[in-house]
């Protein structure tokens, strides 16, 4: 079974096979032990039924994201499973491979990844230009987590299994102000 977790956001989401759970919380860090073990616990499942751990790794919540990863690693090096990271682009591009993906950054630009873009920022005046090189834009709804259990499965089948690195493509609000 692979437990996926998200952190990326202003809440908790979780998926194990077919089930989802998206969680509110007021404190992510204080919330998501207890959150992930009540989640499995409602899919009956316990963490030794989990063979391999899937995280969002960004873009997003500067500190969401560090906090889901230290997490996930935790208990995969706990369990001696594989932890795989995977990115809001990995989700939106399975849904829609040919897509122009443009997430609000929520400070004046958007995250971008496309066929023909490697994850960057971008300006809106830039958006509305590279969009028009695919046939659809998404990135202003949700991604789907739960195509996240097959992601993971096809990267460890492939071998693809990387370092799980947040995915940042700026400097963080305390490096812009250095």
């Amino acid at each position: 079974m692979i437990f996926v977790i998200n952190t990326s956001g202003t809440g908790l989401e979780f998926v194990l096979d077919d089930h989802y759970k998206a969680v509110v919380v007021e404190k992510q860090s204080l919330a998501l032990p207890t959150a992930a073990e009540s989640f499995l616990t409602e899919c009956g499942a316990n963490w030794r039924d989990i063979t391999a751990i899937g995280v969002v790794t960004g873009p997003g919540s500067f500190t969401g994201i560090r906090m889901g990863i230290a997490y996930a690693k935790g208990i995969a090096m706990g369990l001696n499973i594989p932890v795989v990271g995977l990115s809001a682009f990995d989700l939106y591009h399975a849904a829609t491979p040919d897509a122009f993906v443009a997430i609000d950054s929520g400070r004046g630009d958007f995250f971008v990844a496309s066929p023909h873009h490697a994850p960057c920022t971008m300006t809106i005046e830039q958006v509305e230009t590279e969009q028009m090189k695919c046939p659809r834009t998404v990135g202003h709804k949700p991604f789907d987590l739960k195509l996240a259990p097959a992601i993971v499965a096809d990267k460890i089948a492939r071998g693809a299994v990387e370092p799980v690195v947040p995915m940042y493509l700026r400097p963080s609000y305390a490096e812009e102000k250095r």
